[in-house]
């Protein structure tokens, strides 16, 4: 037996390798995860210039930069993992995977690798972007990014093997992520930021499952996130992850429905 398959880490990087194989084949998914992303930014820099941003102490570039980060989350991550995860298991791949050394957590992490990989990446490439194209200076705040970044990822990735749960066909599959993308586009202060709207509706907005990701993000770069508000960023974020992990376990699908 090979080396890398007597590790966790081994046997998750091996089926990685083999799920980026099986992506490589769906050409809808991939300009959906790789080309989407790139190209929505435009259309919130064309909305943000409408804005009365300065009142809220942003700037046209503090707003597409957290958007473009929330597109890659949403679309490379999230979407494109649902119809993985999906298709997967109608093939039958994750009932015979489970009957090898991998355990459940590792074959859902080995799948995700490549998704979080790409959504990874494309962030890092377009907060490039939008740092040298809107002339955004360096983030004050680089670790509250990250951690947005990072938290983003995972809870795009649990909540992914959620709705994949709940979704019984590949075809149904480029549905049902339709009620987390709309809600986190219009709310979780990717399309429009959540300074700028009435004090009760950014309450409730701030409790979106995406929200703490996308405020933090803008945090990092703005650098004027209180202390207080970045922990409680933090807490929603890690409950929502918490909730996601656990209805997975709990109810994720393995074989198809008969």
């Amino acid at each position: 037996m090979s080396d890398a398959m007597t590790t966790p880490w081994g046997r998750m990087t091996t089926l990685a390798r083999a799920e980026v194989t099986l992506l490589g084949r769906s050409r809808g998914t991939l300009v959906a995860a790789l080309f989407v992303p790139l190209v929505l930014p435009v259309t919130v820099r064309s909305a943000a210039e409408e804005m009365d941003l300065a009142a809220a102490g942003l700037d046209v570039g503090t707003v597409v930069l957290p958007a473009a980060v929330g597109f890659s989350l949403l679309f490379a991550v999230y979407s494109a993992l649902v119809g993985s995860y999906v298709t997967r298991r109608e093939e039958l791949v994750l009932k015979r995977l489970r009957t090898g050394e991998l355990r459940d957590a590792e074959i859902l992490a080995g799948c995700a690798l490549p998704a979080a990989a790409t959504g990874l990446a494309q962030s890092l490439l377009l907060a490039a972007g939008c740092t040298v194209l809107l002339e955004i200076p360096a983030p004050r705040a680089p670790h509250l990014a990250v951690v947005g970044l990072l938290s983003g990822l995972v809870l795009c990735a649990a909540l992914a093997a959620l709705t994949a749960s709940v979704t019984r066909t590949s075809e149904s599959a480029q549905v049902t992520p339709m009620p987390f993308l709309l809600v986190s586009l219009l709310g979780s202060g990717i399309g429009m930021p959540l300074e700028v709207l009435p004090d009760r509706l950014a309450s409730v907005c701030e409790l979106l499952p995406l929200s703490p990701a996308i405020t933090l993000v803008r945090g990092g770069w703005t650098g004027e996130l209180p202390a207080y508000e970045a922990l409680s960023a933090v807490a929603t974020g890690l409950a929502w992850t918490v909730v996601a992990v656990f209805a997975v376990r709990r109810w994720f699908r393995w074989e198809p429905r008969r």
